[in-house]
């Protein structure tokens, strides 16, 4: 598959709101607020920015325009029942930005909706629970053999056409069909629990995924953080597994214009996500180890924390575009299974290069 570049962007803002179709009983009936948090991908054409390495600035500029007459706002002033998915479909109406490929809203910290092409919703719902396991296949000596404990994080994701409704699956719905689980794995020993004998966070994914498939048909991804920085994504055929990795990373952006600070020596703290697709070792019960991703990656990671990035074999201009590709390149033949990296150069504000499936957009 050839290689696609997506560009993110994010801006936060902060409204207050009602939502009047919903019942009296809703606790979203009412006057209340949230702390915004909107984000866009777009698959930007050639010579959209005015010079190599604007792009992520030049949409989160264009985003930030946009959501700033809702910024302290009453939004039911501009929307009539302003639902996340509604305030996405307001803001895709608005921004003028070429190749838009999503437009997601995260009203809290745990939930959020991402409209795509053709009026598709993916909805989203995070949870968290507590619990001890052990994996009792790994070799010898490996950390995961030892009984241990995560605080475990997991994201119901539901995908459908909504076709100009105001809302897709409720989040209250969402928790409600999670709670049972909720109860069975919340301070829990997941070795105990059948089918959860081999508890890697792939078994659990595809675990959870047939508990709750067939009461929630538009159940599209399963998402298991087992840690901040790892975690799998299962939607009943594939998995995914990414690892995150950062690094600080000083650059100049050599093509921009006289006068630009970009030009000049800057720097960001980066946050590097690695996306991998292979088969359940059925023995072990992953993919592939989380810890054997980070070693892979530990050689280019000494070249790029706490460097010039322009002093890379083969950077002179170390946009994200440069940047991804030179990852890019060290990395396929050692890793195989690698077939999307996403690199921010802020929260929410980076660039995705992927040469596979895109698979779900996770929160930052």
């Amino acid at each position: 598959m050839a290689d696609s570049l997506l560009y993110t962007g994010a801006a936060p803002f902060e409204a207050a709101l009602k939502v009047p179709f919903l019942p009296d009983s809703h606790p979203s009936h009412h006057l209340h607020g949230h702390s915004y948090y909107a984000r866009i991908r777009a698959r930007l054409p050639n010579g959209w920015s005015p010079f190599p390495g604007d792009e992520t600035q030049g949409i989160t500029k264009a985003l930030t325009q946009t959501v700033a007459p809702l910024d302290y706002s009453f939004l039911n002033d501009h929307i009539k029942n302003p639902t996340d998915e509604n305030l996405a479909r307001w803001l895709w109406q608005r921004l003028e930005i070429p190749g838009l490929e999503s437009v997601g809203i995260q009203s809290t910290r745990d939930t959020g909706a991402d409209l795509a092409v053709g009026d598709m919703a993916h909805i989203w719902r995070k949870f968290r629970f507590e619990a001890a396991h052990q994996l009792p296949n790994v070799p010898k000596g490996h950390q995961c053999g030892r009984m241990h404990g995560h605080g475990f994080e997991v994201i119901l994701h539901a995908k459908q056409i909504i076709e100009q409704k105001n809302m897709g699956v409720d989040f209250d719905s969402l928790a409600q069909l999670w709670q049972p689980l909720q109860n069975r794995l919340h301070n829990h020993c997941l070795n105990d629990i059948p089918g959860l004998e081999n508890p890697t966070s792939e078994v659990l994914a595809d675990w959870i995924w047939q508990q709750l498939k067939p009461q929630l048909k538009e159940l599209s991804w399963i998402t298991v953080y087992e840690t901040v920085t790892a975690g799998c994504n299962y939607n009943g055929e594939q998995f995914r597994i990414w690892k995150e990795l950062r690094f600080e990373g000083a650059l100049k952006l050599n093509q921009a214009p006289a006068g630009d600070p970009r030009q000049m020596l800057h720097g960001h703290s980066y946050l590097t996500r690695l996306h991998l697709v292979a088969p359940l070792d059925e023995l072990l019960g992953w993919t592939v180890d989380y810890g054997d991703v980070k070693d892979i990656f530990k050689p280019l990671y000494n070249q790029l924390d706490h460097h010039l990035l322009n002093d890379l074999d083969g950077v002179s201009d170390a946009n994200l575009a440069t940047v991804l590709n030179w990852i890019k390149e060290r990395l396929n033949h050692k890793l195989p299974q690698l077939d999307r990296i996403d690199l921010y150069e802020s929260p929410g504000c980076g660039a995705t290069l992927c040469w596979g499936d895109q698979g779900p957009i996770l929160p930052i």
